[in-house]
């Protein structure tokens, strides 16, 4: 692959042009995020929600980066467990996800110790040891350059701080991989279609999943980054994986 170009979904694209396209594609779904996103995984998302923020071990008085946030479901959680002592950070690069996510916190009245900031993973706009905890929930694939992101979360991050990341992977078994692959690739676009009027969008969801790092990869990538004790956790045989890694 040319250096001067990088996947977006199974394309390939000038690597300047990926963030403007990844974009245009969640500003198209913003409105419509949440409902999709329970009708795709059948509301299973909730749970893997839930098992990546016990990975956090959030305590009240820590400071926490919610990265690629969007809606705002992890960003709820933590401000919960923080009890008013502390806060958290959401943070996207896209205007319309922070938008809808800002939205749904007010709606939620949990606000009080919550920021919003539009912000790209790949040159985070905060000072270096300036987090206890960085998670990011279904946001790293969509990241044009995911070895510099992966960096950056390791400079704001605290001695001591850790990092979990919530993304889809690799099922582990073929005859899944069979029916995860028909489902995504026939479900998820006429879903799109239906629902948020958008099938494109969703078929580049569906590609993008693919051509995300596997569990070992993305493992590496952590560790060559910096960080230290990385591991992993499957969920629904590898649909989806939880990764974490610590700095010390």
């Amino acid at each position: 692959m040319d250096s001067a170009t990088t996947d977006f979904g199974y394309q390939q694209v000038p690597l300047q042009e990926k963030t403007k396209l990844v974009d245009r594609v969640f500003s198209s779904v913003a409105k419509k995020y949440d409902l999709m996103n329970d009708l795709m995984s059948l509301g299973i998302h909730r749970l893997w929600k839930k098992i990546a923020i016990q990975h956090c071990a959030i305590k009240p008085g820590q400071v926490i980066l919610d990265l690629a946030g969007g809606t705002g479901d992890l960003t709820a959680a933590f401000a919960k467990q923080l009890a008013g002592h502390g806060s958290v950070i959401l943070a996207d690069i896209n205007a319309e996800m922070l938008r809808a996510g800002k939205l749904k916190l007010i709606d939620q009245g949990q606000i009080a110790t919550i920021e919003f900031m539009q912000a790209n993973a790949e040159c985070l706009p905060f000072a270096d040891y300036s987090f206890d905890c960085v998670a990011i929930g279904f946001g790293l694939r969509n990241v044009t350059q995911k070895d510099l992101a992966l960096r950056e979360m390791f400079r704001v991050l605290k001695p001591g701080g850790r990092l979990v990341i919530l993304e889809f992977s690799k099922p582990t078994h073929n005859q899944l991989q069979t029916v995860y692959d028909l489902y995504s690739f026939k479900v998820l676009p006429f879903l799109g279609k239906l629902v948020a009027n958008d099938a494109n969008s969703y078929q580049y969801l569906a590609e993008s999943i693919r051509m995300h790092p596997d569990q070992e990869l993305l493992k590496t990538m952590l560790q060559t980054a910096g960080f230290e004790n990385c591991d992993y956790q499957n969920l629904t045989g590898g649909i989806c994986a939880i990764h974490k890694g610590f700095k010390f």
